[in-house]
């Protein structure tokens, strides 16, 4: 059977950047929770897809390679994506300072959309919104996606999983990660 790796982390952390590294390594395909968690919208991120659909296209995008084929999946899945977790034969938890994080997610959606996240853009509500919750991964009180609520998931997982550091080359984390799988 082919790898399949599941890489979580938060926000701008580096899971997609590993996952797409790590899955052309490893010549399998690399999903990203995200194309499946929101629907294609514009303005964009604004509307959540069904659970179900989400785990019906994963689950499609998994068994493109057949039942033995391998993927990596990156992003957050913990408390809805526990069926595309399954069959995992790794987890990856990327662990990033917040400054590193929040300049990663303002590059991007720079790069992205542009003047758009900038006062008086029409996504600059939804931008400001953004790295304010995803500053808040940090605070143990916080009640979406946190560093505290990423770690009690993991623990109760059966799959190995390999902690890192996000800061790192992504070449150094390939590296670390198929050291750990053996390949």
């Amino acid at each position: 059977m082919a790898a399949r790796v599941y890489i979580t982390g938060a926000a701008g952390s580096g899971t997609s950047s590993l996952g797409r590294a790590l899955a052309e390594h490893l010549g399998v395909p690399h999903l990203d929770t995200d194309d499946f968690f929101w629907a294609p919208t514009d303005p964009p991120y604004t509307e959540r897809r069904p659970v179900e659909e989400r785990l019906a296209l994963i689950a499609a995008a998994q068994l493109a390679e057949g039942p033995e084929g391998g993927w990596v999946l990156s992003g957050s899945a913990d408390g809805w994506g526990e069926m595309v977790i399954n069959g995992a034969g790794l987890i990856v938890f990327l662990v990033t300072p917040m400054p590193v994080r929040l300049a990663r997610i303002r590059r991007r959606e720079g790069e992205k959309f542009g003047d758009r996240i900038r006062p008086g853009g029409d996504l600059f509500h939804n931008h400001s919104e953004f790295l304010k919750w995803a500053a808040a991964y940090d605070d143990p009180y916080f009640r979406g996606r946190s560093l505290q609520r990423h770690r009690e998931w993991l623990a109760g997982r059966s799959e190995p999983v390999l902690e890192l550091s996000g800061a790192q080359p992504v070449a150094d984390l390939v590296k670390s990660c198929l050291a750990r799988l053996g390949a």
